[in-house]
């Protein structure tokens, strides 16, 4: 073969070769982000936003795809696939972390703080960033932001409640992280771990009696179909990440990385005080569906869940949370 031919053969392979990488290439630069929510609640809202802002910061170089209704499968396994280096992510809750990094847990502990200034302080602060350095060591995580507030959690029954007396014998649906599954039953009720997109058919087929949410997914689920009752306990304060692989994240380039990051935060801002401003809206038009909503004394919910941070181990994490607090 002369040397012509061979250096054609030689830039023939080198064409097929880009050309078999693209697809490859392509997929480091799309994040397919997985939601439980649907798409009326103001976090996939700021979602939309997100995706928004980093195509047009990036000019294209980077894409996202939003999958709502837990399209790409339920959160953990979701998380798996992000560690195991797919280019996804998960709007996720701090239980669900603390198989990884136990500190995540104390996020969805109950009252731990009060309204998205309250747990934005814990999120943004020093303490939380040794947090996020632990759960890239210990899982392969990189958490983008954590500042996504979806509101306060509240009772969806089909009998009226008022202290955590009422919640004796009641099936009430929880996410199967331990620090959710603990404070449910310090609440009096029996948790019930199952998938979010499963409890409208569990409670209207009655394989459970109640569960709990915050008011854009209780809305945007239709729970108010299948429930009378909302009593307004707000026992979780119920503020998610926005988590992905450190093994995509890390094949990005630094400025991608901190165009990402820096979106993802604000997205996370934008879209809390959207719900923040949605919340008295939701509780109008469920009230309209026939939705009986009840304000009562949290205290007796606050004392009984109490023993959820000794029984978790995390007294003296809730001390130094509450400093920052303060």
């Amino acid at each position: 073969m002369s040397g012509f031919a061979r250096r054609m053969v030689v830039a023939a392979g080198m064409v097929m070769a880009a050309a078999l990488a693209a697809p490859a290439a392509q997929a480091q630069q799309q994040l397919n982000i997985n939601t439980a929510l649907a798409t009326s609640d103001p976090i996939y809202k700021g979602l939309e936003r997100l995706r928004d802002k980093v195509a047009e910061r990036s000019k294209g170089q980077l894409t996202i795809r939003l999958f709502p209704g837990s399209q790409l499968g339920k959160d953990e396994d979701v998380l798996e696939q992000a560690r195991a280096g797919a280019n996804v992510a998960v709007v996720v809750d701090g239980g669900r972390l603390a198989v990884f990094v136990k500190e995540f847990g104390i996020l969805s502990a109950p009252y731990v703080a009060e309204g998205f200034d309250g747990i934005r302080k814990v999120v943004t602060s020093p303490l939380f960033a040794e947090w996020e350095k632990k759960l890239r060591a210990a899982s392969g995580h990189q958490v983008l932001s954590f500042n996504w507030w979806q509101g306060d959690r509240h009772l969806l029954t089909n009998k009226p409640v008022k202290v955590p007396a009422d919640l004796a014998g009641v099936r009430m649906r929880t996410p199967g992280a331990p620090v959710w599954m603990e404070t449910i039953r310090a609440m009096g009720a029996t948790p019930t771990p199952m998938g979010w997109s499963e409890v409208y058919p569990a409670l209207q087929q009655k394989v459970i009696d109640a569960a709990e949410a915050q008011h854009p997914a209780t809305f945007g689920s239709r729970l108010y179909e299948v429930t009378k009752h909302i009593t307004k306990t707000g026992h979780f304060n119920l503020i998610t990440g926005l988590i992905c692989g450190a093994p995509w994240f890390d094949k990005l380039s630094p400025e991608l990385q901190t165009i990402l990051r820096e979106e993802s935060l604000a997205a996370g801002d934008w879209a809390s005080k959207a719900t923040q401003e949605s919340l008295a809206g939701f509780e109008a038009q469920m009230k309209e569906k026939g939705m009986v909503i009840a304000e009562v004394d949290k205290t007796p919910f606050v004392e009984a869940t109490r023993v959820v941070y000794d029984k978790l181990g995390y007294k003296e994490l809730r001390a130094e949370v509450e400093k920052l607090l303060r």
